[in-house]
């Protein structure tokens, strides 16, 4: 628990330890190292991908790092949750089966999200837009108004929603993304303001360029030496360095943190 006495703790306000959280996209990349780094903090985590076999593997990184992952439908360390959140129907069903797994349900990492089309904005179709739109945008906020439910019920809580240095700044042939992630900013700031006094935090870790499977395309292409240069650093994130910005904004040592973005990204956005 947080210590009231004025005095940080960093020991025990950056541990999720009795706390159960639910991270979405982690069966890959960026979602996969924050389920890890939260279980490391002490967490009992559910993961949410739209495959088991990449869920299964995260289970098995949450073990090999140091989770002690014991799966089982109840009592165990990791529970896996296939499906879509574009769904609402799925995203109340996974809700429901944390709750029954644990009875509550502490922090969300919103972080399943899509940009399958690299393209010039005046060839994207009603089709491409729409995909993108409905998991990062739509889903992002079926999820946090299933896991708020439950969380305004606690009077306690934290969301994190995976937002993008793109939110904010401009790139060619990402419009759908882009305008995607700057919703979710968006939402997450009208979320924050309205759950502020019944417990709820709600924030948004912004990544820059990490080495993910949802990259690979791009920074293996002409656009990699832009992205590189572009970057004060002078390199890509590795996945485990975002881990830590998550599990900060998850626990108390951010008690005070509601309706901010956190953006980890090399200094890209300080040009």
């Amino acid at each position: 628990m947080a210590d009231t006495t004025g005095v940080p703790n960093v020991n025990t306000d950056l541990r999720l330890d009795g706390r159960t959280a639910w991270v979405t996209g982690a069966g890959k990349g960026l979602g996969r190292a924050i389920a890890v780094a939260l279980a490391q903090a002490g967490a009992t985590v559910a993961v949410t991908s739209r495959t088991v076999p990449d869920l299964e593997q995260t289970e098995a990184a949450i073990s090999e790092h140091g989770g002690h992952s014991e799966h089982g439908e109840h009592g165990g360390k990791v529970l896996l949750l296939p499906g879509s959140i574009a769904d609402s129907t799925a995203v109340r069903t996974m809700v429901e089966r944390i709750t029954g797994w644990t009875g509550r349900l502490d922090v969300v990492i919103n972080c399943a999200g899509t940009s399958p089309h690299f393209t010039r904005s005046e060839h994207v179709t009603d089709e491409d837009w729409q995909q993108v739109l409905d998991v990062n945008l739509r889903g992002t906020f079926y999820c946090c108004r299933e896991a708020g439910k439950v969380m305004l019920r606690q009077r306690s809580g934290s969301i994190v929603n995976i937002s993008s240095v793109h939110a904010r700044t401009g790139f060619e042939r990402i419009a759908a993304y882009a305008a995607s992630k700057g919703g979710v900013e968006a939402l997450t700031k009208s979320l924050a303001v309205e759950w502020a006094d019944r417990g709820v935090r709600v924030n948004a870790l912004a990544p820059g360029y990490f080495h993910t499977d949802l990259s690979s395309g791009l920074l293996a292409s002409r656009w990699g030496e832009r992205i590189v240069r572009n970057t004060p650093m002078g390199r890509v994130g590795s996945t485990e360095e975002l881990g830590g910005a998550a599990v900060f904004l998850a626990s108390d040592a951010s008690r005070y943190v509601t309706g901010t973005t956190l953006t980890v990204d090399g200094g890209w956005t300080a040009w």
